[in-house]
C-alpha cells in the first residue's frame, strides 16, 4: 500500500473516530441515555471489536487503531446504557411488587 493512500487512511480514521467522542462526554457528564438505542449500541460496539480483531489478523493498521480507539467512547455509551436500561427495568419491577 503506497504512503498517500496509508495516509488517507488514518486520516479518514481519526475523522470518524473523532466524532463518537462528544457523545461519549455529553453521557458521562449527564447520564442521559433516554434517546440511546441500547441494540444500535450493542451492534456497533460488536462490530467495531470485530474490525479491530480483522486489523490487526491482517496488519491494517489504521483500521485497527480507528476501531480499537473508537472502541473507548463506544464502550463507554454502551456501559452507561446498560447501566440505565438495568436501573430502569428493576425501577418498573419493583413498581410492580408495590401495586
Amino acid at each position: 500500500m503506497s504512503d498517500s493512500a496509508q495516509w488517507l487512511g488514518f486520516t479518514a480514521a481519526a475523522l470518524t473516530t473523532s466524532s463518537f467522542f462528544p457523545q461519549a462526554l455529553k453521557t458521562l457528564r449527564t447520564n442521559e441515555t433516554a434517546g440511546i438505542s441500547l441494540r444500535m449500541y450493542l451492534l456497533f460496539t460488536s462490530g467495531v471489536s470485530a474490525w479491530a480483531v480483522y486489523g490487526l489478523w491482517v496488519q491494517d493498521w489504521p483500521v485497527f487503531w480507528a476501531n480499537v480507539v473508537t472502541l473507548l467512547p463506544a464502550a463507554a455509551v454502551l456501559e452507561r446504557k446498560v447501566r440505565a436500561s438495568l436501573s430502569s427495568a428493576g425501577n418498573r419491577q419493583r413498581q410492580g411488587e408495590n401495586r
